[in-house]
């Protein structure tokens, strides 16, 4: 990954993008001491992202999830709740 000090990075800014566009991250070092790195950007922006969790506390999911419908399923295979018991 190539290193660039500061006063390279502000004058080849626009050239330096360019490489990263395609493919070629660098790192921004001041006095030889590296302090960030440029890469692309390919996530999408904050807020389109899909996130697991994301309405954690605003739901509440029934003790008897697992059996709701239970009487209308037996019912369409003839059954009824006390056969299914046995």
């Amino acid at each position: 990954m190539e290193i660039v000090n500061i006063h390279e990075a502000k004058s080849q800014l626009s050239k330096l993008l360019e490489g990263v566009s395609q493919g070629k991250p660098f790192i921004i070092a001041k006095a030889g001491k590296p302090i960030a790195r440029v890469t692309r950007i390919d996530a999408p922006e904050p807020g389109q992202v899909n996130r697991l969790g994301f309405l954690a506390g605003q739901i509440k999911v029934p003790d008897d999830f697992d059996r709701m419908g239970e009487a209308a399923i037996l019912s369409q295979f003839g059954l009824d709740d006390d056969e299914s018991a046995a």
